[in-house]
């Protein structure tokens, strides 16, 4: 019977499958030959703690901005007082649209600054890029504060560039909106910053294929048409990442304008500090916080979807 049975069965049938396994069994099967997902069971512990971090003390931060501060006490009936606020007193207005304004122009001035220095690096330097990279960034790894300091040192009434341009007979008096202003804010800030808009755009910069470029020029394209053309169309998402890396921080930034912009180059965050401190309005500087928050998200999230919408109609 086991001889009829072997020799009926066709040279290419294949053995009887196997029983079903578990759903347990087929989960740690998928498991194994994903990459990806052991990957982030690694990471997991890490990104659990870093989400909690962020997490709990943003969620009191929101449910506070629903209480009132009394004295040294918080009135936890449920209340919108502080956002109805924040939307109606012109300072806070102000302040946030400053806030905007500054970090904008901080934004554009340090990727104007950043995209030449990455553009040497990735087309002109041959050997020993990652070399120039540090030294580039190798600064940034001072002290924050150091460095703000050292720039009222220049920019200060008596600084280097007055005393250089008084020395030069250029100009009588100091320059005054050079320091305590909101000039000196966008400088620190920019040069503060730099680093990381460098790093970005040199990525993009170092992935575009250069027989592209080999290409538009010997269908005879000069230096500006294959700038325009091939290299900044294809740098953009490095472009995009480093204006977010910049802007996003930035509107909260609150020691620099402490230091160097003086009453008039004073930020939203500054505002927020005061509230958690000398004024001592918990649930105001909450609710302003969540404000600054939720105007920068939307911001950046039509910044992305406009430069995406213009990468399409380009591409």
């Amino acid at each position: 019977m086991i001889e009829t049975t072997i020799g009926d069965s066709a040279p290419g049938d294949s053995a009887p499958a196997p029983r079903s396994r578990s759903w347990r069994g087929r989960l740690y099967a998928w498991y194994l030959r994903s990459d990806g997902l052991k990957g982030f069971t690694l990471l997991s512990p890490t990104l659990l703690l870093m989400a909690l971090a962020m997490a709990i003390p943003f969620g009191i931060m929101v449910v506070m901005s629903f209480w009132r501060q009394i004295g040294f006490e918080f009135d936890t009936t449920f209340t919108f007082a502080n956002y109805a606020a924040a939307v109606e007193r012109p300072v806070y207005r102000a302040l946030l649209l400053r806030s905007l304004t500054i970090s904008s122009i901080c934004t554009v001035a340090t990727v104007l600054v950043s995209y030449p220095m990455a553009y040497y690096v990735a087309f002109h330097v041959r050997k020993g890029k990652m070399a120039w990279i540090i030294l580039m960034v190798l600064p940034f790894f001072s002290s924050y504060l150091l460095r703000i300091f050292a720039w009222k040192v220049i920019l200060g009434y008596n600084g280097v560039i007055n005393s250089g341009l008084k020395g030069l007979g250029l100009i009588e008096q100091p320059l005054a909106f050079l320091l305590y202003s909101p000039t000196a804010v966008v400088i620190t800030l920019a040069h503060a910053w730099a680093a990381f808009a460098i790093l970005p755009i040199f990525i993009s910069l170092e992935k575009i294929d250069r027989s592209l470029l080999e290409a538009a020029t010997d269908l005879g394209d000069g230096p500006v048409k294959r700038f325009l053309g091939i290299t900044l169309p294809l740098s953009m998402p490095g472009v995009i990442v480093a204006s977010l890396m910049i802007f996003i921080p930035t509107v909260g930034d609150y020691v620099t304008p402490t230091l160097v912009g003086g009453p008039d180059g004073l930020m939203i965050a500054n505002l927020i500090q005061a509230q958690f401190g000398l004024i001592n309005n918990w649930p105001m500087g909450a609710a302003l916080a969540f404000d600054m928050m939720l105007v920068v998200a939307v911001i950046s999230l039509l910044y992305i979807w406009l430069t995406r919408k213009a990468m399409e109609n380009i591409a």
